[in-house]
């Protein structure tokens, strides 16, 4: 049981210190406006830049009216970005990593803080949601942008607003909202590697102003970017099929309810190989052609996902609303992923996975004229069985396990803020979280010489591993926070947050003293920021600066054994501080021009790491995802023809310095700092309704490492994922 301490004296200077960063940011701000531009009210309304709205605090407010770091893309910059799946985020967000990992996962690091181990026991430390929902496995969270209205991305703990396991941040998708003029919107791409996609949503009133309905799906394919010389045949293709369905029935001006289904299913030929970082049992190195890959279990990678929420919408008068989501979600993937990279049966491993989840929340709001508030309940339940195992004939090592974990979590939460004047308001928020978890594991060992194939005969025991177990977690969250108003158009803040995220147990362990709890990871979040709007509304800049003191990381590592066998271990590590800035820019200088830099410094470092044996190696270690530098500088022109229509080009430049994605902090599989240069260029009718689009991403082709596994001590060698190379696009669209 884990409860929350009073706050310390360096607590006490850490906030001292964020309040004064946020006062000096305030007079600075104060100052700035005086330095911009004037112009005529016909130049500045078609020059201006424009308004997002988020929902980042569970109700509509101008994103630059939001005293936190948040980064939100409508569905516009969204086209621009060329956006077809929640990775190409990454670049455009400061201090955000996003892509997809080795098992079909969605690996997702903000400020440092995730998670990148893709089996069930391992909670994400970003949370990602559709429509409110909370996606509970790391499987079937790398989604593909469809049907999205805008996605927001929310850096630091969110506990006091938002689901479970926020501890690093959030990713909201927010779909398109239900209207009742009849509409649609249909857009098909090709390109190479058999690139091939269809796009589209219908929707409109089904009764005049009572009941809505909306269709959208998408299909995407393509071949995969690495030829497999083991078959000849493409390795790590796309065969995804997504729709979703919504209805929404207006009873009154007061009641509303709306039913989200969805689904999606990928049926891809293969899994994706791993290219050989180092030689594998004497089978060279191929770093330097790592899309040329050798694999013989790559032939599955199956992944479904399925779900229904209900949301009712009651304003119980002009100051107070309530909302309930309910939601059911289902998922299964199965998958056979070759971790030799060679056709010698060293060491493949299959998955198959099962998850369904229960989701319940309650939120009450209240809008005052200087006090806003929500508070809620929330309760999540879920249900993992995972069939596993290692086939690796060739070194005699075949295993078998079946993971069972039941997952429930209960908590209440609250936030309110209150204009002391018109330009001051102050912030308190507190969550409560109470956290269950059931885990049953079994384990099988077979003789390689008799099995050498799927399915491994396995049954009612005898089981070399046999583990029942159980736990529970609670904790208390607070937020306080204060913001300044210094004009209508500049805003400075400064907060302290806690996060948690709750503890379990090693899906990998081999008896029960390896299967004894971890403890819930705790950090103590200290933010302060700037946002303005200048120039007559043609600049945006907005600045954080954060510090976090994160305790109790759960962290994954592949070692050996006391025989020199693979051993994994997934163990609270110790301690680690981030430091960091964050940097925002949007501007338009002319009416036809916008400009966009993104500047993301991150200074982090482990202050303790308890390796195998009890010793500190924290001088030994790196954060994964955590480059000191990342960003992007982008810029779009609009040019106006002569029938009306227009002509957009754009073209924007992402870099990120060194990065190690594995918790080793191999040098071999450490990323060097690059840049991906993207560029597209956009015909659009005088009447908005046809399109035409060309763009190619990765424009220098760059070869970079996304994920890795190091298994250099115990079978001797390490892989690398990379990510993708140069593609190119044309796209035709529609809407009426």
């Amino acid at each position: 049981m884990e409860t929350q301490s009073n706050l310390g004296a360096a607590h006490r200077r850490r906030i001292g210190a964020m309040l004064m960063a946020g006062a000096s940011l305030a007079a600075l701000a104060i100052a700035g406006p005086s330095h911009a531009q004037t112009a005529s009210a016909d130049e500045t309304s078609a020059a201006s830049l424009d308004e997002i709205v988020v929902t980042a605090r569970r109700r509509d407010e101008r994103l630059q009216d939001v005293p936190a770091a948040v980064t939100a893309f409508s569905s516009a910059t969204l086209q621009n970005m060329q956006a077809t799946t929640v990775g190409d985020l990454q670049g455009s967000a400061p201090n955000l990593t996003i892509h997809q990992g080795d098992a079909s996962n969605a690996v997702v690091y903000v400020r440092g803080v995730g998670q990148i181990d893709s089996l069930a026991f391992a909670d994400p430390g970003v949370g990602v949601y559709v429509d409110d929902v909370y996606l509970g496995r790391a499987q079937g969270a790398f989604l593909d942008v469809y049907d999205v209205d805008r996605i927001e991305v929310l850096r630091g703990p969110q506990g006091t607003l938002y689901g479970r396991n926020t501890i690093g941040g959030a990713v909201k998708f927010v779909s398109k909202p239900l209207t009742s003029d009849f509409a649609g919107a249909f857009e098909a791409t090709v390109g190479d590697y058999d690139r091939r996609e269809l796009k589209g949503s219908i929707g409109g009133a089904l009764v005049q102003d009572k009941l809505l309905a909306k269709a959208a799906f998408s299909y995407s394919g393509r071949d995969g970017y690495s030829t497999n010389a083991f078959d000849g045949r493409s390795d790590g293709d796309k065969n995804l099929l997504a729709g979703r369905m919504a209805f929404e029935y207006r009873a009154s001006e007061d009641f509303s309810l709306r039913l989200n289904i969805d689904g999606s299913r990928d049926r891809p030929d293969t899994s994706r190989t791993p290219a050989r970082a180092t030689a594998v049992f004497g089978v060279p190195a191929s770093l330097d052609r790592p899309f040329d890959v050798n694999a013989s279990f790559n032939d599955l990678n199956d992944l479904s996902t399925a779900g229904v929420s209900l949301v009712a919408d009651w304003a119980l008068s002009d100051k107070v609303a309530l909302k309930s989501i309910t939601a059911y979600r289902q998922m299964s993937y199965d998958s056979n992923l070759d971790l030799d990279a060679t056709t010698q049966n060293i060491f493949g491993v299959y998955v198959r996975e099962d998850q369904d989840q229960v989701s319940q929340e309650l939120q009450l709001n209240y809008t005052g004229d200087r006090l806003t508030a929500v508070g809620g309940l929330f309760y999540f339940k879920e249900h993992d069985e995972t069939f596993s195992g290692l086939l690796g004939p060739a070194i005699g090592l075949v295993t078998g396990s079946l993971n069972d974990q039941h997952n429930e979590s209960w908590a209440a939460y609250g936030q309110g803020s209150y204009s002391l004047t018109d330009q001051l308001s102050v912030t308190a928020g507190v969550r409560y979280t109470h956290e269950k978890k059931d885990f049953f594991r079994t384990q099988k060992f077979f003789d390689a010489a008799v099995v050498n194939k799927l399915p491994v005969p396995y049954s009612q025991g005898p089981f070399a591993t046999s583990i029942d177990t159980s736990d529970k977690w609670s904790s208390v969250s607070p937020r306080l926070g204060v913001d300044y108003k210094a004009t209508e158009n500049v805003l400075a803040y400064a907060s302290v947050s806690r996060g948690f995220k709750s503890g379990g147990f090693d899906g990998r362990a081999n008896d029960a003293a390896g299967a004894r709890p971890y403890d819930p990871e705790t950090l103590w979040a200290y933010e302060a920021g700037l946002k303005t709007t200048l120039m007559d509304r043609r600049l945006t800049a907005n600045v954080a600066v954060f510090w976090n003191d994160y305790k109790d990381l759960q962290l994954s590592s592949f070692t050996a054994d006391a025989n020199g066998g693979f051993s994994a271990l997934f163990t609270n590590a110790g301690a680690a501080t981030m430091r960091g800035v964050e940097l925002e820019l949007v501007a338009r200088p002319i009416r036809p021009l916008t400009l966009n830099f993104v500047l993301g410094y991150l200074d982090g470092e482990y202050d303790e790491y308890i390796g195998p044996g009890g010793a500190d190696i924290s001088d030994q270690r790196e954060l994964v995802n955590a480059p000191k530098w990342d960003g992007k500088v982008g810029a779009t022109y609009v040019f106006d023809l002569a029938d009306g229509a227009t002509f957009t080009v754009g073209a924007d430049a992402a870099f990120r310095s060194k990065t190690y994605p594995t918790v080793s902090s191999s040098e071999i599989l450490a990323q060097k700092g690059y840049v991906a240069v993207d560029a597209f260029a956009r015909w659009q009718d005088a009447e908005d309704k046809w399109f035409v689009q060309a763009g190619v991403k990765n424009l220098t082709d760059k070869r970079y490492i996304e994920q890795g596994f190091d298994l250099s001590s115990s079978l001797g060698y390490q892989l690398a994922y990379f990510g993708a190379p140069r593609t190119v696009s044309a796209t035709i669209g529609v809407a009426f």
